[in-house]
């Protein structure tokens, strides 16, 4: 799974893959992170990631280094052992494990990676739209709710593809 954020306000972006590879890097950056901001306007000057061999390579031959660098979009990796500067991917990854895949996957039986997508997919609009955060930069606001106000705006674009968005295949 992977997850991006924006400026100071964390909106994380999920998917399910089988396997850490760069492919699947470049795919979420691609399917997910990308679209959201470009329907928004925003540019993306640089992304943050740990320092996993998924995100981070030789940067003439690493596809997901190459990828950014094609977008002229920086690359921006996380300090090792600094819980400062990778605290909030941290905190994501602890809320998903407490807040969605060990109450799902008490109720759920999952057989395939899709079915675990959706669980994630359903969370991750909850936790973008709905969700009150406590830390010191959203103060009781969703992450939806702090982007809208920064960019000025009162409408954001799908955060997550719909169910039906994501069994349509693309034509």
């Amino acid at each position: 799974m992977g997850v991006g954020s924006w400026g100071s306000f964390p909106t994380p972006f999920a998917k399910v893959y089988t396997s850490k590879m760069p492919i699947t890097a470049c795919d979420l950056l691609y399917d997910r992170m990308l679209p959201f901001y470009e329907a928004l306007s925003v540019e993306v000057g640089a992304v943050s990631t740990d320092n996993g061999r998924e995100y981070c390579g030789r940067p003439d031959n690493h596809p997901y280094e190459l990828l950014l660098a094609m977008d002229g979009i920086e690359h921006r990796t996380t300090r090792i052992r600094s819980p400062r500067t990778n605290g909030f991917v941290e905190r994501m990854n602890r809320t998903l494990l407490d807040e969605c895949f060990r109450v799902a996957g008490r109720a759920t039986w999952y057989l395939e990676p899709d079915e675990i997508q959706r669980d994630l997919d359903r969370f991750l609009a909850y936790y973008n739209l709905e969700r009150s955060h406590q830390g010191y930069r959203l103060k009781g606001r969703t992450p939806a709710q702090a982007l809208r106000e920064a960019l000025g705006i009162t409408e954001l674009p799908p955060l997550v593809a719909t169910e039906e968005e994501a069994t349509t295949p693309a034509a």
